[in-house]
This record gives C-alpha cells, structure tokens and sequence, in this order.
C-alpha cells in the first residue's frame, strides 16, 4: 500500500495545496447533494481566499502562520463539506440544511483562521501567531465585511457567530445563532477544524515544530496568574508534543462527542460507511 503523501487529504486523492481543485471536489459533492447551489459566490471565495493566504489580496500581508495555513483551511472546509453531504444522505427531508446555509457555512470555513493574517499596515506586530488569542474574533470581522462581496451580506451576523465554534473565545454553549440548524452547522465546522488537524499525517511533527512557535509569538507557551508571576505551560516544542494525547483525552473528545454532538458521524454516510477522519485521528 502506498503512504500517504503529506500535502494530501485523508483518502490521499486531492492536493490540498491547489486550492483550485479542492474547490472542484466541493462544488462537485454540492452539486451532488443539492442539484443547485449559488457555486459563482463559493468559486469566487475561494478564488479570494487564494489571494488573501498568498498576499495578493488589497490591504493585506501573506499569511505567515506555518501551522495554521492555506493547507489546514483547505483541509478543514473539505472536511466540512463532507459531513455536511453525509448529513443530507442521512436525514429525512424535512431535515436536511439545504444548499444555501451549506454554502456560507463553507465559507466561514474558508475564512475561519483570516484572523492571523495582518494588514499591510500592521507594524506592531512581527507574525500572525501574536494574534492567536483573537484570530477568531478577527475572523468573525473579516466575514462581516466580506459575504457582502459575495452577496450573503445579510448572513454576515450569523457567520461571525459560527465561526467561534472554531476557537475558545466564547464557550461553545454562548455561541447565539437563530435556530437549531445553524448550531449543527456550527458544530460540524468545529468538528471538521478539529479532525482535519489531528488526521493530518504530519499532525505530530506539526505540533513540535511549527504550532509550538506559534504558541510562543502568541504567548500560549507560559500562563501569567492575578500576581504577574508567569508559569510555563509548554517548555519546548517536544513538551507540547507530550502533552498533546492529554490535550486529546480532555479537551478534543469532549468538544467532539459533548459540545459538538458526534457530528462527526456524519463522514460515514459520505464515504459509504468507512470512517477516514476519525480512524485517521489514531
């Protein structure tokens, strides 16, 4: 059996760095699951988010995250757009979300880590790591402004909201959304963020070397108490990659199975039975 080559997805079929084609994989299960779809609006941000990661996109910097990258967010929303087919196979009719809610919730995926990229006027800061405690939030503004362009503005609320679900700002529990159908969406964009990552055939050695820098720029390697007095939390990117099977067992399964309702069950009925992610995590 061949290994699975590193810039690829789990089924080892689509490159995740040719943003192009991960955008026809998507486009091609939506048309399969809802005939019609508003696929300009999706093309295009795609198109935009290809600009925005590699700088060519009015007023930005390139991204400059090693760990959180156009690979991980390419990763991410094919993921999502999987459990959101295999939810559509699965349910009656009168359940299902439908093409339009699917569409801007894959582009909040698209979006959800814009936070870390700087503004070319941004002299403060050295990388886009150091906006690791409020990329979400940043994201969220990104989004208000942008589904204008692709006319979802009158989403751009519901999508700010959502895309918490990918980070710890707000609790999971606080995150307001109008109806029932939005939170599935939202968990199942935090799910496919949490299983594209921990699948991802470099995860470990991407912990020890490119998301513990992250961690430093943005100060997650050392915890500061009510006194000032600083308390190391990871020592080295080596510490992080011991104590990721704990941040597993306490953190990871409890979003995925409790705040995020085993969304993830839904990849089985897109891949006919078979559970690629989730024997993926290891």
């Amino acid at each position: 059996m061949r290994e699975r080559r590193s810039e690829y997805d789990i089924t080892d079929d689509v490159h995740l760095n040719d943003v192009s084609k991960v955008c026809d994989v998507v486009c091609t299960i939506y048309r399969s699951a809802f005939g019609g779809f508003k696929e300009t609006a999706l093309r295009t941000a795609f198109e935009d988010f290809e600009r925005l990661f590699d700088g060519q996109y009015p007023t930005y910097q390139p991204c400059d995250t090693l760990y959180h990258d156009k690979q991980h967010s390419m990763d991410m929303t094919l993921a999502l757009a999987r459990l959101i087919n295999g939810h559509e196979r699965s349910v009656a009719k009168s359940e299902r979300i439908g093409a339009e809610r699917a569409v801007l919730t894959t582009i909040t995926a698209l979006y959800h880590d814009a936070g870390y990229i700087r503004h070319e006027n941004d002299h403060r800061h050295f990388n886009g790591a150091e906006y690791t405690t409020i990329h979400v939030s940043r994201s969220a503004d990104f989004l208000k402004h942008y589904l204008h362009k692709v006319d979802l503005g009158p989403f751009a609320q519901i999508s700010a909201s959502m895309v918490h679900y990918t980070g710890y700002e707000i609790a999971a529990d606080r995150i307001r959304l109008p109806d029932k159908q939005w939170h599935l969406l939202g968990h199942m964009l935090g799910t496919a963020d949490l299983i594209a990552q921990m699948s991802d055939r470099c995860y470990l050695e991407k912990c020890r070397d490119r998301l513990y820098p992250e961690f430093v720029l943005g100060g997650l390697n050392v915890k500061t108490d009510e006194h000032g007095e600083e308390t190391v939390i990871y020592k080295s990117g080596d510490d992080l990659l011991r104590q990721t099977p704990r941040f597993y067992e306490r953190e990871v399964e409890k979003r995925l199975n409790t705040q995020f309702n085993r969304a993830y069950s839904y990849e089985a009925a897109h891949f006919d039975g078979e559970r690629h992610y989730i024997h993926g995590l290891g």
